[in-house]
């Protein structure tokens, strides 16, 4: 089992709990983990992008001069390639960058991702987090603060029904809120710190084992 502190509100360590080593102690399959990423960032991709060819761009009916006799070499349109103004050759057209990756393998950068951090110290644990009825941004940027991450780029996962949390802490900068069904390794591993409750991280764990 993998062991770590669980701190308060307010950066008091409370209890150490044990986290399954399947999920938090394993070796980082650090291919794997780029592997994944690089595809999500494909299937972000839109795809729109486009260039015009020969046969797209206006104009260029009338052949430019006669075949022969001109000295000039030969032409038989102004929007060929060649010519400023024609179609561009070989560009880029409007496609899907979707990659799939299996079920597998997205496990396997997630566990590697949570392990990497906990090894590193940039996981931190709290008991909970509960601004009350309200949001508080305040309160958040103080709960980072007290943890002593209030300067590195943070990402924190919270409940799925925990919009108050979410709201609390989407206004502070270099600070990225999710809940649990939204975590991936991308936004796992981007980060100079990844914060999370208790709750959470048992939820995970039951995902990943």
């Amino acid at each position: 089992m993998s062991n770590i502190e669980v701190k308060n509100a307010e950066g008091a360590s409370v209890k150490t709990v044990e986290l399954d080593s399947r999920v938090f102690g394993i070796e980082p399959n650090i291919p794997v983990v780029h592997h994944v990423v690089v595809n999500y960032l494909s299937c972000l991709r839109q795809g729109t992008h486009d260039t015009k060819g020969r046969s797209e761009v206006s104009g260029g009916g009338k052949k430019p001069w006669r075949q022969k006799g001109t000295g000039r070499a030969r032409q038989g349109s102004i929007r060929a390639t060649q010519w400023v103004g024609g179609g561009v050759p070989f560009g880029p057209t409007p496609r899907s960058h979707y990659k799939r990756t299996n079920k597998k393998e997205i496990k396997l950068a997630m566990r590697s991702v949570l392990s990497g951090k906990l090894v590193d110290g940039e996981l931190f644990l709290v008991d909970s987090i509960d601004f009350g009825d309200e949001p508080k941004t305040k309160k958040a940027k103080a709960l980072l603060e007290s943890l002593g991450i209030a300067d590195k780029r943070v990402t924190v996962v919270v409940g799925n029904d925990d919009i108050v949390e979410m709201i609390s802490f989407r206004n502070l900068p270099n600070v990225r809120v999710l809940g649990v069904n939204e975590a991936n390794t991308h936004n796992l591993i981007d980060n100079g710190a990844l914060l999370m409750t208790e709750a959470v991280a048992k939820t995970l764990e039951e995902a990943l084992v």
